[in-house]
């Protein structure tokens, strides 16, 4: 059995690695071949491409880039001419994915879909061109479903793979003394994003926030994990306008956040990652004017962060747009310390949301549909396209 993978991100990456370790576990015999980085190919993955070579963000960086990622397209479905696969197995990143998919379809060569695109939140009509086009599909969020389900998808929930991979390495005495935290101090934990539009936009604010909170109370100790890729000096520029003390980190960023007092946290998969290790956070978000005002008129969600989707209220707060300032963030911030009672709701507000991400073994799940996809639609597929 020969199984394609496509994903052309960082998280894919660590996705597709988790999944071709579990495919061999179930069918040691399978080939894996795709595209893919670092992590795919250590764990069996042939890759034809490198995704190292295509990391390209932002708008200007796409278009400067779109004669490479045609070419790319086209290499892989040459790839896939030659290899002829059973299967190709799409891994989030869908605005490549499923131009890729198409050509697939139109061999002849099934597709099975891990983390669709996002059209509960937005653009629901993705919901049905896909289904046209994905045998199967596989969700880590249950509210994935409806839209999906609506539009003719087979689509299952198979819990979610942070479950399995968010876990501190240390016990908190060991992380408080890796991370030089006194007796007596309690980490805040700053969480600007990895992206330097994000960090622009949201760290002056929480920077504003941490000088309110260290006057009020001294016991908080403020740290900052910068994100691989991100340039520290543009972070300790900003931070220079302050008159506060950041304590910056690399690495162990589970261990650090699991020692955590509360958190400021740019809205994102981080904020499900800090629920899961305990950690409760303001949240925030905040973009250019003109995307603001776009994204209002073709995003229908009542809220932004996925512990608050998942259980359907605000049980951490959330800060948008012009809410997100120093002093705004501060009054919600302190509320941890200052409210007796407050830390525990929040806490208990988490739990329930970790609650419905499933249960561990997400990629064990996952890779059994796979294998049984690739067994059910692919040979047969490929004997009608030949």
């Amino acid at each position: 059995m020969k199984i394609m993978f496509s994903a052309g991100e960082p998280s894919g990456d660590v996705h597709g690695e988790s999944l071709a370790k579990a495919v061999l576990e179930k069918c040691p015999e399978a080939e894996l071949i795709g595209f893919g980085g670092p992590k795919m190919a250590a764990a069996g993955v042939r890759l034809c491409s490198d995704m190292r070579e295509y990391s390209i963000m932002g708008v200007w960086e796409v278009i400067k880039n779109l004669p490479r990622i045609f070419a790319l397209l086209n290499k892989l479905e040459a790839f896939m001419k030659e290899e002829k696969p059973d299967i190709l197995v799409l891994i989030d990143y869908p605005d490549f994915n499923w131009r890729l998919a198409k050509k697939a379809k139109a061999m002849g060569i099934p597709v099975f879909s891990y983390i669709p695109p996002s059209a509960w939140a937005w653009r629901k009509g993705r919901a049905k061109k896909c289904a046209a086009i994905a045998d199967e599909f596989a969700a880590i969020f249950p509210f994935e479903l409806p839209v999906y389900e609506a539009a003719g998808a087979n689509i299952s929930f198979n819990g979610n793979p942070l479950v399995d991979t968010v876990k501190p390495s240390m016990s908190k005495v060991e992380a408080r003394e890796y991370f030089g935290v006194a007796e007596g101090k309690n980490p805040v934990i700053l969480l600007p994003g990895s992206r330097k539009q994000e960090i622009n936009m949201l760290l002056p604010a929480m920077l504003g926030a941490a000088e309110l909170l260290k006057q009020e109370n001294d016991s908080l100790e403020f740290y900052l994990p910068v994100a691989p890729g991100i340039d520290k000096g543009l972070i300790t520029d900003i931070a220079s306008r302050y008159k506060v003390n950041i304590h910056y980190t690399e690495d162990k960023n589970y261990d650090l956040m699991s020692i955590g007092e509360f958190a400021i946290a740019t809205s994102g998969t981080v904020v499900m990652e800090a629920a899961l290790l305990g950690l409760p956070c303001v949240c925030l978000y905040k973009m250019a004017s003109l995307n603001y005002a776009i994204g209002k008129l073709l995003v229908d969600i009542e809220f932004f962060t996925l512990p608050n989707i998942l259980v359907g209220r605000q049980v951490q707060r959330e800060l948008l747009q012009d809410e997100v300032t120093g002093e705004r963030i501060f009054d919600e911030a302190r509320k941890y310390y200052a409210e007796e009672g407050f830390r525990d709701k929040v806490l208990y507000g988490l739990k329930e949301a970790v609650s419905k991400l499933g249960k561990p073994g997400a990629a064990v799940r996952v890779a059994e549909k796979i294998l049984a996809a690739a067994e059910r639609y692919g040979k047969s597929r490929l004997e009608v396209s030949q």
